[in-house]
């Protein structure tokens, strides 16, 4: 008769593990704000800092000792205005920042390439009263991912969720001769309210309305997939799915559909949650975010966007 847990006895639990996550599958976010002059922690999010233009080189050689592959860039400008002129700007926060790290270390810099950051009304993309303007948007982010391309981005991820972006992008990145940028599209992004320790991180809150707009509904599920295909035939070389835990069946089925490289997104407010129940001794902070991250793996992430991508090299990987 079998026994399951015939299996499960130390060393032979190891040995028949289905899923391997390592620190290779992760990618750790960082935000960069060329308003200040030394790190500067996030009160939302527990851990993490705002870096300024002379630290952010120092945090990235300190992953890249501990073995993290990637970072995902956020920036916070000195300026903004209804354009979003700042995201474009050949020394503007994200390429100077991209410029620094570059400088010193072998990372790979991923940059995330949206007007939210940088718009005065805080919505990503232009905007016509309170009317967020979709097909005028698409020349501007074509700008922007050649002016990080040029800084040296290795991979640009949009994330606006404007229809047609990833072809406007890849129509602009290959006429300014960066046929070879890889595109990481945030294709299914869905309006989350786990997104809010973000919007301080980013200082990205919105002026008016909400962002329901252009980001998926969480009653959808058909819908993704359809916002994945569409992706994939304007250039798209990876998709993402985000937020990443409440959307586990999301992940599995663009994975399993599609084939493609595929990125999750542990967002902000995944991220605190797990902090915030550590901080009160009611969750194993290690232990949840293993089990957390272990998870979207198994769901069929190629790549995870973590906060707790730095805790994982120094706690699992040392």
């Amino acid at each position: 008769m079998r026994r399951m847990r015939r299996l499960r006895v130390p060393g032979i639990r190891e040995m028949v593990s289905e899923t391997d996550l390592g620190i290779q599958n992760l990618v750790q976010p960082i935000f960069v704000d060329e308003r200040i002059t030394e790190p500067r922690m996030i009160e939302s999010m527990p851990g993490q800092y705002h870096q300024s233009i002379e630290s952010v080189a120092a945090e990235a050689g300190a992953l890249e000792d501990l073995g993290v592959p990637a970072v995902l860039l956020f920036g916070l400008p000195s300026t903004k205005d209804e354009m979003g002129s700042a995201a474009a700007d050949p020394d503007g926060v994200i390429q100077k920042a991209v410029r620094a790290i570059k400088e010193c270390t072998s990372l790979l810099v991923i940059t995330d390439l949206c007007l939210c950051e940088y718009t005065s009304h805080g919505h990503c993309g232009l905007v016509r009263g309170e009317r967020v303007l979709n097909d005028e948007t698409l020349p501007l982010l074509g700008e922007v991912a050649v002016s990080q391309a040029q800084a040296g981005a290795d991979i640009v991820a949009p994330s606006g969720m404007m229809d047609h972006m990833v072809r406007a992008i890849r129509t602009s990145l290959d006429w300014e001769g960066f046929a070879d940028t890889p595109i990481l599209s945030y294709s299914a992004k869905y309006a989350s309210t786990f997104y809010g320790p973000f919007r301080e991180a980013a200082q990205s809150g919105f002026a008016f309305g909400d962002r329901r707009g252009y980001q998926m509904d969480p009653a959808n599920f058909a819908e993704a997939l359809w916002e994945v295909q569409l992706d994939i035939e304007e250039g798209a070389d990876m998709v993402m799915v985000k937020p990443a835990m409440p959307y586990l069946d999301v992940l599995r089925a663009v994975k399993e559909m599609f084939g493609m490289p595929t990125a999750a997104y542990q967002v902000s407010g995944e991220y605190s949650m797990i902090q915030a129940a550590a901080e009160r001794g009611w969750l194993d902070e290690r232990a949840a975010f293993l089990e957390s991250l272990m998870c979207i793996k198994r769901a069929g992430a190629d790549m995870i966007i973590t906060y707790w991508a730095k805790e994982y090299a120094r706690q699992c990987e040392g």
